[in-house]
């Protein structure tokens, strides 16, 4: 090797300043050729590989020398997207898959002649807490945005109880940082805050993380990244900063473009693409130990301006920080995407060609499957790679987006998640626990939300002839589900729990639930939940006339809120106290043998499972949307939290089914052990169509 190859190697990142010292003066000749074997040329700037490539050896320091860099990285723990005829990421892959040669398939649910973000005008304002007069005067990219974000921290399992686990360095709970990218705003919006506050009026996009954070309750940092193909890179690159400084424990970053014309294909990268989405990134050793889905893991960014400088300049200076930053060569890198590699699936999408990209590079590193390159027929599998001692090595890929006129260039390298062996579903009860079943419980903002929601949930999860009743995985997949569900799931006004031995009872009393509703007299679901004829057996959901609930929710004679604020005597049920006597509920298992109280029955009577003690299988309800004050239990007490912790361990079941019911979060005091986490079918979004500001739109919703 004569110095110019040496000085050539310097300057492309392949060797540090210590190696390349070394070759030119002759010393440590050992090293130096031990560190030059190890190294690789730079591969030539390609779009796309079909191909992995041949296995090499990685050099394990950055080029400038020194100790290696920490390999943990940042996990990918949700990802979610909608683009053109793909409404979701499936379809995207097998949208990809075709490479262009399948362009009139389209989603359930899209119209005809558009694809899946042509409905901006369609928008689930109920869901949100918003009126529609509101939400037409928003901007369709941010009602794009906050039905994405929602849906992202859903798929993460993180709108409930598990959000307040997600903190800051100072121990702030809920601390998610909100980083978006955007095409230009094209008209003023307004985002109404909750709880009466004033509405925060927004001409511009460097307010909107602060907006999408208020409807969301997230207490993180937030940046705004306007237009530009690689915007949402940029917005990844500043998170990643926001979580290494301890500024949040999670960080949403999302992306929108839509771009003028219909929004479908073009072969060649024309106007009108249209795409919408969002990852969710923690520290990988913290996601492991949560229990989180791992996608992918992002091992370097770099960002910069190229100010004057040659746009391919600018983007190879980026590829070797990135590289060097994770302590790689080029030729650990199997796969390139780059905004021409995405053009051929979603079109032109302005700021959201970034994520396009890194969804397309995620999607190949979970398939193993490379796609097909510009010019290529079909999809390869991706062979991983090997080093020359035939050690293993993880798949990687880049993530670039070059430079554009005024906007800056991004570089990400993305890693495959540490492989692990499959994980155990967590263990569900056993002995006559597992008889007493599992105590399953949902909720919505409203009841039409709540039938969706159930029947999705039933045939996504459940579905009839894929049910193993009664066996042992079936058992733990109930208890898995139920528990996901309380802890991943936030807390609504409108309720359903049923109690369930297995996954084929459970999905038959959601079916039945949600059938009840849409076939009822009643279809407003206003009255009765249930269905027609108040066939939950309660005539005011909680107890006949008593509609503040005070009297007959837990007890008849025993009021909570009065004499016994903090329910530790008799919420469960008369003379059978958990957290007295009977604190662990051994002798008294989910209420064994005070199951059919008579006089304890929500004042329903008992019919068709309504009351306290109702038959497994059977959905027992209540719309708590007219209730007034906190209900019958202040949740933030402690001795609150105590109790409901001491009906979780001892299962008992009913009562809390009646708690949850009456309006009182028992979700929250069931946090024992980790498990992972479970990923279930988002809540329904029924969206409708807005008009004008101030004339909302009476057609039916369009679910999704």
């Amino acid at each position: 090797m004569d110095h110019r190859d040496i000085l050539t190697r310097f300057k492309n990142g392949d060797l540090g300043r210590e190696q390349a010292a070394a070759l030119l003066t002759g010393a440590h000749p050992g090293s130096a050729a031990r560190h030059a074997l190890l190294t690789a040329e730079v591969a030539p700037p390609r779009a796309a590989v079909s191909q992995p490539p041949p296995a090499r050896a990685l050099t394990t320091a950055p080029a400038g020398g020194g100790p290696p860099l920490p390999a943990d990285g940042y996990a990918i723990t949700a990802l979610h997207g909608r683009f053109p005829d793909a409404d979701g990421l499936d379809a995207f892959w097998h949208t990809a898959v075709l490479g262009g040669r399948d362009a009139g398939r389209r989603t359930s649910g899209s119209p005809a002649g558009a694809g899946a973000c042509a409905g901006a005008g369609d928008f689930d304002a109920v869901f949100f807490g918003l009126t529609p007069q509101d939400a037409a005067l928003m901007d369709p990219q941010e009602r794009l945005l906050l039905e994405v974000l929602w849906q992202t921290l859903e798929t993460a399992g993180c709108t409930g109880a598990r959000l307040d686990t997600l903190t800051a360095a100072d121990g702030e709970p809920r601390a998610v940082g909100v980083y978006v990218a955007h095409d230009p705003l094209g008209r003023a919006a307004v985002a109404p805050a909750p709880a009466g506050d004033a509405p925060a009026a927004a001409g511009a996009g460097v307010t909107l993380p602060a907006r999408l954070s208020t409807l969301l309750d997230l207490r993180g940092p937030g940046h705004c990244v306007g237009g530009g193909g690689a915007a949402f890179l940029v917005a990844l690159h500043q998170a990643l900063s926001a979580l290494r400084a301890g500024e949040c424990g999670a960080a949403l970053v999302g992306a929108v473009g839509l771009r003028p014309g219909p929004a479908r294909r073009h072969p060649q990268g024309a106007e009108g693409g249209q795409g919408v989405g969002a990852v969710l990134l923690r520290p990988l050793a913290a996601a492991r130990a949560a229990g989180d889905t791992v996608h992918a893991v992002v091992r370097a960014t770099a960002v910069a301006h190229p100010g004057r400088r040659a746009r391919e300049a600018a983007a190879d200076r980026l590829a070797r920080r990135a590289l060097a930053a994770a302590g790689v060569t080029a030729a650990g890198v199997g796969l390139r995407e780059t905004e021409t590699t995405v053009a051929a699936t979603t079109g032109d999408t302005g700021a959201a060609t970034g994520l396009a990209a890194l969804v397309r590079a995620v999607l190949q590193l979970r398939h193993g499957t490379l796609l097909p390159a510009p010019g290529d027929s079909s999809a390869v599998p991706w062979a991983r790679p090997h080093d020359q001692s035939g050690r293993e090595l993880p798949r990687r890929a880049t993530v670039a987006v070059r430079p554009a006129a005024g906007s800056p260039a991004a570089h990400v390298l993305l890693e495959e998640p540490p492989r692990r062996g499959p994980e155990p579903i967590a263990a569900g009860p056993a002995g006559p626990a597992a008889a007493s079943g599992e105590l399953v419980l949902l909720s919505a903002p409203t009841p039409e939300h709540l039938a969706a929601t159930a029947r999705r949930l039933a045939d996504r999860v459940l579905p009839a002839d894929a049910v193993e009743d009664g066996t042992q995985d079936g058992r733990r997949l109930l208890a898995a589900l139920a528990r996901e569900l309380r802890l991943g799931r936030a807390v609504r006004d409108c309720r359903l729990a049923v109690v369930a031995r297995d996954t084929g009872e459970l999905g038959a009393a959601l079916r039945a639930f949600a059938d009840d509703l849409a076939g009822a007299d009643d279809r407003d679901g206003a009255d009765d939940l249930a269905g027609a004829d108040d066939r939950d057996g309660a005539d005011d959901l909680a107890g006949a006339d008593d509609r503040d609930r005070a009297d007959d929710l837990a007890g008849a004679d025993d009021r909570v809120g009065a004499d016994d604020q903090d329910g530790a005597d008799d919420l469960a049920g008369a003379d059978d106290r958990v957290g007295a006597d009977d604190q662990d509920g051994a002798d008294d298992q989910d209420g064994a043998d005070d199951r059919d109280r008579a006089d304890d029955q929500d004042g329903a009577g008992g019919r068709d499972g309504a009351g306290a003690g109702g038959a497994r299988g059977s959905v027992r309800c209540a719309d708590l949307r007219g209730a007034q004050g906190p209900g019958v239990l202040f949740g933030e007490l402690p001795e609150t939290r105590a109790y409901l912790a001491a009906l979780w361990r001892g299962r008992r079941l009913d009562a809390l089914a009646r708690l949850w019911l009456a309006g009182v979060d028992v979700t929250a005091a069931d946090t024992a052990g980790a498990a992972p986490v479970l990923p279930l079918p988002t809540s329904a979004l029924l969206r409708r169509p807005l008009r004008e500001a101030g004339c909302p739109a009476t057609d039916g919703p369009t679910p999704s």
